[in-house]
């Protein structure tokens, strides 16, 4: 018996039919691809524009150009040997499994143990969270601090991802200029009128980047003073506190009553050049280190085990290679400095700390973006623009002295003779 078509048929049937109702328009319709819908908080999130300029700077390079580099924060010196001995060995002993989210326990003490000494305070394993580098420490402290409307007060100039992050959770980000004036330390007395009961977090950084400035040891006792005892939390972020050329580190977490409002932020990167190994640390109170570990449970499981291990050896074995690294960039600074002081429109202060110089460039008259792009383009020497780092950066350029004397020399000529030509 034949009931009609199959089911199959009558699909096919219907299919074709479809297909001969459907005009062009109606398949480009059809195959449009969806559009990104992107959440709102991502046109708060902000960038680190070192990175930016490195990749144009490649660019050029492949075209033929020679660029001298002076845009990345990172230190040229190789990790030292011992370090590296001990990944190596951490590789053929096994440590290529998962981790303790806050970090494997010998680093944890260890780190405890050598921030007790250099702070002078008394720091436990709990207290330690091992983290990917450093920013984690800024994202998660923020993360788990901060609600949307709280205000952050920051230092502007300052390292660009501050900022990011508190806009990109939805706060308010407050500056506080750091004028040259002061060698680029903050303005205690303008700090406290900032300070308001919406505050929730201040941001320290010392030395400092992008300018090498330093906090005093007055300056850290002031800031404690205008906290009061208002239930306010400081993010230190110590990262370059082993690259000092004058003068000492003073860390606010040293001051009495203030290691329980304390996040410091230090790591691997800049002492030992390891900014490959991707190695940081928070020390904070142990109640906040448990969520700060949530935090890494939940984004990157944990840090890798092997680098981990290597930072041990970092922080126990010689110490001889941060010396030599830090009086090499002493030598640098000098002639960098020096060197921009005899450019016409350009007025340099000694930094007295981290690898950075951040010459004044107001008597150029020249907007500090448009004059790094002029001196990349066409001088073939890669700095950043002061606005990199916040508004308060307009009329600043920043140089790294990361990099051999021969090139500095290099590009103080390239800058040289470009003002020469460019500048009235």
């Amino acid at each position: 018996m034949n009931f009609g078509p199959s089911r199959t048929g009558i699909v096919k049937s219907c299919e074709k039919e479809a297909r001969e109702l459907l005009t062009d328009v109606d398949f480009v319709i059809m195959n449009k691809a969806l559009e990104l819908r992107l959440a709102k908080r991502m046109a708060r999130l902000g960038t680190e524009t070192a990175f930016e300029v490195l990749v144009k700077a490649r660019a050029l390079e492949a075209t033929g150009r020679d660029i001298v580099h002076l845009e990345i924060g990172e230190p040229d010196f190789d990790t030292p040997g011992n370090i590296i001995g001990a990944a190596t060995d951490a590789l053929h002993k096994g440590f290529t499994h998962y981790g303790p989210s806050a970090g494997l326990p010998p680093l944890r003490e260890t780190i405890a143990q050598y921030v007790s000494e250099t702070r002078r305070v008394k720091a436990t394993p709990e207290e330690v969270v091992v983290v990917p580098g450093g920013k984690p420490i800024i994202f998660f402290t923020i993360l788990a601090l901060v609600e949307e409307g709280d205000e952050v007060i920051y230092p502007n100039p300052g390292f660009p991802i501050y900022e990011s992050m508190i806009q990109f959770l939805g706060a308010k980000a407050v500056p506080i200029q750091l004028r040259e004036e002061m060698d680029f330390r903050l303005n205690v007395d303008e700090l406290e009128g900032l300070i308001n009961d919406r505050t929730k977090l201040i941001i320290l950084n010392s030395p400092q980047n992008p300018t090498g400035g330093m906090l005093t040891k007055n300056d850290i006792d002031g800031i404690a003073r205008a906290i009061g005892d208002r239930n306010i939390m400081v993010l230190t972020d110590e990262i370059y506190s082993r690259l000092i050329f004058e003068g000492e580190h003073h860390s606010i977490m040293s001051v009495d009553g203030m290691k329980e409002r304390c996040i410091l932020l230090d790591g691997f990167s800049k002492t030992y050049a390891m900014t490959g190994w991707r190695m940081g640390y928070g020390v904070m109170r142990a109640d906040l280190a448990t969520h700060v570990a949530r935090l890494m449970t939940n984004s990157n499981s944990c840090t890798a085990s092997f680098t981990q291990v290597a930072g041990i050896e970092a922080l126990r074995g010689p110490q001889e290679s941060v010396e030599t690294m830090c009086a090499e960039f002493k030598k640098r600074r000098d002639v960098m400095v020096a060197g921009l002081n005899k450019i016409k429109g350009f007025s340099c202060r000694l930094p007295k700390g981290a690898f950075y110089v951040f010459p004044n460039i107001k008597q150029t008259g020249w907007p500090s973006k448009k004059l790094a792009d002029a001196l990349l383009d066409d001088a073939g020497v890669a700095g950043l623009s002061g606005t990199a780092f916040g508004d308060f950066g307009e009329g600043y350029l920043r140089f790294s002295v990361a990099n051999s004397i021969e090139n500095i020399e290099k590009a103080l000529d390239r800058v040289g003779a470009w003002a020469d030509k460019h500048l009235q």
